[in-house]
């Protein structure tokens, strides 16, 4: 009876050694799994993507009174990719317009895509407003600034991505994309840059580098 009590408790005591060193080996092999990936990050050293507004199409811009703004354009955003190993996924991205830190459109979202190695995505949302109530003085603000030949936008994007390398995705980081828009309105002949007429519309050449920040 002794002799059986002794061996279960030794075959208890080999199974708790085995189950330490298992559970140390897995520790050992996460370490080095994530080491590898931090060096390997480090190595990559990601760049963030590069956006550009290339152009706007304008189809109303309108301040029927002080307070109210109606507008509806289309405007032409490119992203670069920079890195050569290392892939973006743009999960969720919205684009509006801003006047002096105020929101004049609604949000128009854009559909999650990948961007590959050194990859160009090129993205042409409408961006509208109907009634949108403004503060007084950027209402008046903005009727000044049309009557002067045009009006300084913020195009913004933003939203989430994710980073790949090889078969790991990283998690979501916050990504927010600020592009300056000066849009010719008004007194044509105080206009500099020279509109084409799309349609409708009149379309805005204008291939401006955005701000990124991840």
């Amino acid at each position: 009876m002794s002799a059986n009590i002794k061996e279960c408790t030794h075959h208890k005591h080999k199974k708790a050694k085995l189950v330490r060193k298992l559970f140390a080996g897995f520790l050992i092999l996460a370490f080095l799994v994530l080491l590898t990936f931090l060096i390997t990050w480090a190595i990559l050293q990601p760049r963030k993507p590069r956006f550009t507004l290339e152009d706007a199409t304008i189809y109303s811009f309108n301040i029927s009174s002080p307070i109210l703004f109606s507008s509806n354009f289309q405007v032409t955003i490119s992203s670069h990719n920079p890195n050569s190993r290392i892939g973006i996924y743009y999960d969720k991205l919205n684009v509006f317009a801003t006047y002096k830190n105020q929101q004049i459109t609604y949000f128009t979202g854009i559909q999650p895509v990948y961007q590959g190695h050194k990859d160009t995505n090129i993205w042409s949302p409408f961006i509208y407003g109907t009634n949108v109530p403004v503060a007084p003085y950027n209402g008046e603000s903005l009727a000044q600034e049309q009557s002067n030949g045009g009006i300084n936008l913020l195009i913004k994007v933003n939203g989430r991505v994710r980073w790949r390398v090889g078969r790991f995705i990283s998690g979501r980081y916050h990504i927010h994309v600020n592009c300056d828009a000066y849009i010719p309105f008004g007194n044509k002949q105080t206009s500099q840059i020279p509109g084409i007429i799309v349609g409708t519309g009149i379309k805005y050449q204008l291939s401006r580098r955005c701000g990124v920040n991840v």
